[in-house]
């Protein structure tokens, strides 16, 4: 049984310890069929408006960019053999602006090494303005949160989005 919360504060503690220990997500979306396709990526959260706030620092593959244009709900699952579990669903949202990927570059160099963030330079060469770089900005509707110990699961909603 999940036991629901108003304020992402919390959970956060939790979520932020969590992401950390595990670092890598499945992130999954769905094609015009309806059918799941899953990858395994890096993102990076951050506190805003009471909740958290996600981004990707990605490839627009074309099956990404499809799948997204057509629903842009998604998924993102964490998970470690102590069976401690995060998962997000979100909205997701290219945000390809100069602005924004230099925000970005500077969250994940931030974020790395204590939490999931790392060094984009190793993928992206031209740094925030290498072309092939891509911003996926992620809004959460829903948080899950699962402690491994007892399975006890924490839910969270975003105000008005459920």
């Amino acid at each position: 049984m999940a036991t629901k919360v108003k304020s992402f504060a919390e959970i956060q503690g939790q979520f932020d310890a969590y992401i950390g220990d595990i670092v890598y997500a499945t992130m999954t979306t769905v094609d015009a069929k309806g059918r799941p396709r899953a990858r395994v990526l890096i993102p990076v959260w951050e506190p805003r408006d009471g909740g958290p706030l996600g981004w990707l620092a990605t490839h627009r593959t074309p099956v990404k960019a499809a799948h997204l244009a057509g629903n842009p709900h998604t998924t993102f699952s964490y998970w470690t053999p102590r069976q401690n579990a995060v998962s997000i669903d979100a909205v997701a949202a290219w945000a390809d602006d100069l602005g924004t990927k230099r925000r970005v570059w500077d969250l994940y160099r931030r974020t790395s090494p204590k939490g999931a963030g790392y060094d984009l330079g190793r993928f992206w060469r031209g740094g925030p303005e290498d072309p092939e770089l891509h911003v996926l900005r992620l809004e959460p509707w829903r948080v899950q949160v699962i402690r491994g110990t007892d399975l006890r699961s924490t839910i969270w909603y975003a105000g008005g989005k459920r």
